[in-house]
């Protein structure tokens, strides 16, 4: 619930700003005539609240913190992506909202340097101020703070991700038509965020997936009609990507949206959302050849089913109650406790524990 004044000020100033908002292509719900889940079943352990632009696209992407000191302190992050940004609890509650405008993908890193100590650093791509919105997260109270937007001479900033790049921070932000940015963020001795651009390339159509293995040093962006490239992260080793999962019936199924990476022990999992279809693609990455693993839709469970999927996050290891780790995604309709009467869509973001996805497609 959300109950601080001033939260609920924000969140209502956000709600009508969006509703007299010029329509966009990307206002519109992605779930028209999609199918429904043709993965193997995976139940959902929890959900968010929904978001709090009702009626259009909103909820995109959704990212997930943990104090690697006390797994009980986990928080997920969500985009409402013609409002702002918002911080969940594990229970799905409303921890934080950030009234900031039209962000699309978010990412993090922790142990950024600052004069003020370390914070972790949140990123998310800004359709509205063309470049990366940069916040900061006091990791001893949780709070998150506006820091800086970069600016990116790119046509429409969409997809984003982040990484760890022989101690640099890095994000990875990509547009609409294809074009790449890498830059690398720090803190100056007066606080104020150094970027410099690391390199720059292009795919030929749409892209919006994009994560980072800060292990392997490799790079996967998803170009919604076409599939999964990876790409070496480092700059020196060029920027020749490798098509390692094209679209496949059955497999995946355009648009190719949200990308994540799960790490369970010596073992990687890519995760590919297929929205085409309302299921999420997997394969094995820590070798040399990717390997297709299967692919889940969620559906049952404490939840309604997930449909039309966007953004998806995942982190291995415990996550509060999630003992080997926990995934996060959008569902583009969250229809639990709405009838069509009250004439409203909802969206929000749903749990899955990841034994369950493992125990589903015999992963252990």
């Amino acid at each position: 619930m959300v109950s601080h004044p001033s939260l609920r000020a924000a969140l209502l100033a956000a709600i009508l700003a969006a509703g007299c908002a010029t329509t966009d292509p990307e206002a519109q719900s992605d779930s028209s005539g999609m199918t429904s889940g043709t993965g193997t079943p995976v139940a959902a352990a929890g959900e968010t609240v929904a978001v709090g632009t009702a009626n259009r696209d909103a909820a995109d992407d959704p990212e997930i913190w943990v104090d690697p000191a006390d797994s009980s302190r986990a928080l997920i992050f969500g985009t409402d992506k013609q409002a702002g940004l918002y911080t969940y609890g594990l229970d799905g509650e409303v921890v934080q909202f950030i009234p900031d405008g039209r962000l699309n993908n978010v990412d993090l890193r922790g142990g950024f340097p600052t004069p003020s100590g370390e914070r972790v650093l949140i990123a998310a791509s800004d359709r509205g101020r063309g470049g990366a919105a940069l916040y900061l997260m006091d990791p001893a109270t949780l709070r998150v703070t506006p820091w800086s937007v970069a600016p990116l001479d790119l046509t429409e900033p969409y997809g984003l991700c982040m990484a760890r790049l022989k101690g640099a921070f890095v994000i990875v932000i990509h547009s609409t038509d294809g074009q790449v940015r890498q830059i690398e963020v720090a803190a100056g001795a007066d606080g104020a965020p150094v970027v410099r651009e690391q390199r720059r390339f292009g795919l030929a159509t749409q892209t919006e997936g994009c994560v980072a293995d800060d292990v392997t040093g490799r790079l996967y962006i998803g170009e919604e009609g076409r599939g999964v490239w990876r790409y070496p992260l480092d700059p020196a080793s060029g920027s020749q990507g490798v098509l390692i999962a094209p679209l496949q019936p059955g497999v995946l199924v355009a648009d190719v949206e949200g990308l994540a990476l799960m790490r369970d022990g010596a073992k990687t999992w890519l995760i590919a959302s297929s929205q085409g279809d309302s299921a999420f693609a997997l394969w094995r990455v820590d070798g040399d050849t990717p390997a297709y693993s299967g692919r889940f839709s969620v559906i049952g469970g404490a939840a309604d089913p997930v449909t039309g999927t966007d953004g998806v996050a995942a982190l291995g290891g415990a996550v509060g109650r999630f003992g080997d780790g926990l995934v996060v995604m959008q569902d583009d309709e969250d229809t639990a406790g709405v009838t069509p009467t009250l004439g409203s869509a909802r969206q929000n973001f749903k749990l899955v524990d990841w034994r369950e996805i493992k125990r589903a497609l015999g992963l252990e």
